[in-house]
């Protein structure tokens, strides 16, 4: 927002605010509400619903001397003979807006009466009803009475599916156009329109599929009113019945801020439940949207497969235990085998739970893995972005680099974020062996070799046109994933990046820094409290006693599936039961995030808090307190009761984390665009951030630390033979992850295991485009459908993770 400030009466008070900012915001930057309708704050205006008018005046300039005309020691003011919408115009210094006079109120009222002359009388059934703009701004500003003739109202469809997760009343649509212009604006994704004209104008969906579109859930948050609705909460509760909880969502390293709202459901026996997840605001992770996964993934928490009994394996079967028999069981295998026990974590794990398995590790002598094919934390954790980073900030003079990450597929809020970071003016440089959708926003496309990503980032560091645009980008930021990579090849790339941040200056600020695009919400969080990704995950469990937390091995892959067979002993807590749960010689039913409290860390490294919203299931126990009690056991001492101890011994334990306490991370500021409060026709249904904006921690690099970039290791590379290719590994946003798959909402959108290849590669191998194929690799075989790709290197085969075929990294396979 601009500094410079110009002073506006608004009815007879005079303010200061920004200049270039429309009447609207300026009035309500000072508590004053002007009603709209078609006008959002992240929206461009567009002055479609005329809910705002207003009268609008300027000081009167004498056109002889060009001077401000006076009267009585004051400006004159000439005020402007029509209505004016207050949306589209903008402030400058002297302008004069008046919202409550007669003319002004009789214009708005006039529109409210326009808007009802079609609108059903839907309100006692209809899912906005408490939460509706149109009902709020109808008593406020509405004739109370309709002079309009019941049988001249328009009748249109009520339940048309635009696709499988949004629903349209067309009755109830105002024609606001914030649907067509969030998709268009927002998300680059114009896959909504309007058909007819006048009072048959109604929305239709331009895509096949139906509403193609992984934001589609925000157009139901910023809908005026009852048109537009999700297929899960559609007539599942009223909103003044809902319990309302900050959490954080769990589906990627964003970190986006997130409300539940829950509910006491009858047909849920009487439990308490959650209805639905809203976006709450965080300007600086993802301002008010959500991504469609993290808004309708939450149903694995409800799951039926839940675990909620301490299980131990008697005679070959598991059966129920006492939760002081469990884990005495495992702390006495596990002491048994001190040398060779290994913790295996993911990174769905909180800050707490980590600390915890890593003390006990540590104490006993014992390994701790993350459950990762990402590697490159330890180089974050050094030359990580700056506190104080704002990508919304990023725009012209910014340079922003994205290698063998798809962050559509990976990261779709950080898509969101950098895209319109380019739109802004920043240099975006996308690096790929493959296309993918930020291509298009981007003024630099490097292509280049499976296994030439070290490379690619060395000669962003010599003399070149790219190169020299981004050493002397005033800010600059790298994103990197693991897009064709495994933990050896990340771990390499990252330590690359690492280097040309620090060669160019771009690390220890602000808007300056590396960020892993990892597989899990809280991966960082892992490797900050000094987990390790393993390369060869198979040789590291093989002949161990192991304790899972968080992870299914097994069912991902039958190769540590066999190598979980052959240890010593295996224990493993998890929220659901899995193939892992399967195999293990006890089982600890483990809290959801949305019943426990804590911390995650994003990828960014902005240390954000969760709470509790809906009463434990089971005998289940957040993971720090599973540990604590194994702990126990062993003669070790960690703290199980208080999630917040844990934080304050992790805060004086780990650098990084030093003077950080829950109070700390609970604290907000004051927020632009203000949304989210009592006003919900301005900004939306998304909720007021009140209990916390969390804290990045600062790198070594910011800290004035030493900064040792580790060396790249060089990985042999691999040459496919005659009548073989090279198989690499890609993501996707839905695949069949644990946490996905029981969200029966999103199994259009998982869709079938397809691999990728170019329309040459096919040819070669003889496999036909739509047809299944079957690939084999490194002990592992499976059929999945032919995608052609013509993006892809002639050779090469993508295939996705957590999708049925287990790849880890790239190998030689045969496809027939």
């Amino acid at each position: 927002m601009t500094t410079k400030q110009v002073n506006v009466t608004i009815n007879g008070k005079t303010v200061s605010v920004p200049a270039g900012i429309t009447v609207v915001e300026a009035a309500k930057m000072h508590g004053i509400d002007i009603p709209v309708f078609c006008h959002h704050p992240k929206l461009e205006p567009v002055g479609m619903c005329r809910m705002c008018l207003v009268e609008i005046g300027a000081p009167m300039v004498d056109p002889k001397t060009k001077e401000v005309v006076m009267e009585n020691g004051a400006p004159k003011i000439a005020m402007r003979p029509k209505l004016e919408t207050a949306c589209t115009n903008r402030v400058f210094d002297g302008m004069v807006v008046e919202t409550q006079t007669q003319k002004a109120m009789l214009g708005q009222k006039s529109t409210v009466e326009f808007l009802l002359t079609s609108h059903p009388l839907d309100c006692p059934v209809c899912d906005k009803g408490g939460e509706c703009p149109l009902q709020n701004l109808t008593m406020a500003h509405g004739p109370g009475k309709s002079r309009f003739i019941y049988d001249e109202k328009i009748r249109l469809d009520k339940q048309v599916p635009l696709g499988e997760l949004i629903y349209l009343d067309r009755e109830r649509c105002i024609q606001c156009a914030r649907c067509v212009r969030f998709q268009e604006d927002i998300a680059s994704e114009p896959v909504l329109g309007f058909d007819e004209r006048g009072r048959k104008m109604q929305i239709v969906s331009l895509s096949e599929p139906g509403f193609d579109s992984i934001f589609s859930g925000n157009t139901t948050d910023i809908c005026p009113v009852g048109a537009l609705t999700t297929a899960d909460f559609r007539f599942g509760a009223r909103p003044w019945e809902l319990s309302a909880e900050s959490s954080i969502c769990t589906q990627c390293p964003v970190g986006c801020n997130t409300t539940l709202n829950t509910r006491r459901e009858a047909k849920a026996g009487g439990d308490i439940v959650v209805k639905r997840v809203m976006p709450r605001q965080n300007e600086e992770v993802n301002e008010i949207w959500l991504c469609d996964k993290g808004r309708f993934a939450y149903h694995y928490a409800e799951s039926k497969e839940r675990l909620t009994k301490p299980m131990i394996r008697k005679d070959g079967k598991l059966s129920r235990a006492s939760w002081d028999a469990a884990t005495k069981l495992a702390a006495e295998k596990f002491t048994k085998n001190k040398k060779d026990f290994v913790v295996l974590a993911s990174g769905r794990l909180s800050n707490e739970d980590l600390f915890n398995l890593k003390s006990l590790a540590d104490t006993v002598g014992g390994k701790a893995i993350l459950y990762s094919d990402m590697g490159g934390g330890d180089v974050t954790k050094l030359v990580g972005v700056g506190a104080g980073t704002n990508i919304g900030k990023l725009g012209k003079e910014d340079a922003i680099v994205v290698i063998a990450s798809d962050l559509y597929e990976e990261a779709p809020i950080w898509w969101l974020r950098v895209k319109q970071a380019a739109q802004r003016g920043a240099t975006l440089i996308v690096a790929n062996p493959r296309g993918t959708k930020l291509d298009k926003f981007a003024k630099h496309v490097i292509r280049y070799e499976h296994g030439d990503e070290v490379k690619t980032v060395n000669d962003l560091g010599k003399k070149n046109k790219i190169a020299d645009e981004f050493a002397k980008a005033k800010n600059a930021i790298i994103f990197y994933g693991s897009d064709g990579l495994g933990v050896n090849g990340t771990s390499a790339l990252a330590s690359a990046c690492g280097s040309l941040l620090k060669e160019t200056g771009h690390v220890g600020r602000a808007n300056n820094g590396l960020i892993g695009v990892w597989q899990r919400a809280n991966d960082q969080g892992a490797f900050e409290m000094g987990f390790e990704a393993e390369a060869d995950l198979e040789k590291a469990l093989k002949g161990k006693a192991v304790y899972i937390a968080g992870a299914d091995p097994v069912g991902d892959d039958p190769n540590l599936a066999k190598a979980l067979k052959g240890a010593k002993f295996v224990a493993v807590q998890d929220l659901l039961e899995t193939a892992t749960t399967e195999i293990a010689d006890a089982v600890f039913p483990a809290q959801a995030f949305t019943e426990r409290e804590g911390t995650f860390t994003s990828g960014e490294r902005r240390v954000q808090r969760f709470y509790a919203a809906v009463p434990v299931k089971g005998d289940s126990k957040p993971d720090f307190a599973i540990t604590s009690m194994i702990a126990k056991q062993m003669g070790v001492i960690l703290e199980g009761s208080s999630v917040r101890v844990v934080f304050d011994l992790l805060s004086n334990s780990i650098e990084a984390f030093a003077d950080l306490n829950y109070d700390k991370l609970a604290e907000t500021k004051e927020q632009f665009p203000i949304v989210g409060r009592s006003d919900m026709y301005y900004g939306g249904t998304t909720y007021e951030n009140v209990k916390g904006l969390g804290v990045q921690l600062l790198p070594m690099a910011q800290v004035g630390g030493t900064v040792r970039i580790p060396k790249v290791r060089k990985e042999a590379a691999l040459h496919p033979k005659e009548k073989e290719v090279l198989a690499v590994p890609i993501n996707k946003l839905y695949d069949f992850g644990i946490t996905v798959s029981s969200a029966e909402l999103l199994e259009q959108r998982i869709g079938e295991t397809k691999i990728s290849m170019n329309s040459s590669t096919a040819k070669k191998l003889g496999v036909d485009v739509g047809k299944n194929a079957k690939i084999s690799f490194d002990g592992v075989s499976g059929e999945a459908i032919v995608n052609i790709d013509d993006s892809v290197s002639a050779g090469v085969v993508l295939v996705p993770r957590s999708m049925g075929l287990a790849i880890r990294e790239p190998v030689v396979a045969k496809v027939k």
